[in-house]
């Protein structure tokens, strides 16, 4: 997994965003044991603290568990993973409605640019 982050938000935070993203399209497989809090760590070249800050709100979500002496894995849990992903997804399609709309382009002007990028 390729971390990239912005100045403009805290980075535990994109941490959060990216690492869930990774489970939303199975970069982190469904069960799978995800690489440890150092690895991670190093790997986003972040604080193993930062690092445990995101995964801690991913375990929240339940996104992720730990089994005490194995490590951190992905869910198992299909449906959790597809209602975050329709949400995101929902989340997603207004913010960019609202966007467009901030530009003085209606509902049915900015599905017509849509249509026109997926041919």
């Amino acid at each position: 997994m390729k971390f990239n982050f912005d100045n403009e938000r805290p980075i535990y935070i994109q941490l959060v965003e990216q690492l869930r993203i990774g489970i939303l399209t199975s970069e982190f497989g469904i069960g799978e044991k995800i690489p440890s809090v150092r690895d991670l760590a190093m790997l986003a070249k972040v604080n193993p603290n930062t690092m445990q800050k995101a995964l801690a709100e991913l375990e929240e979500e339940k996104l992720i568990y730990t089994e005490r002496t194995n490590g951190k894995f992905v869910t198992k849990d299909v449906k959790l993973i597809n209602n975050i992903r329709d949400n995101l997804a929902k989340e997603k399609a207004y913010e960019f409605f609202s966007n467009m709309k901030k530009i003085g382009m209606d509902e049915n002007k900015t599905i017509d640019y849509l249509r026109e990028l997926i041919k």
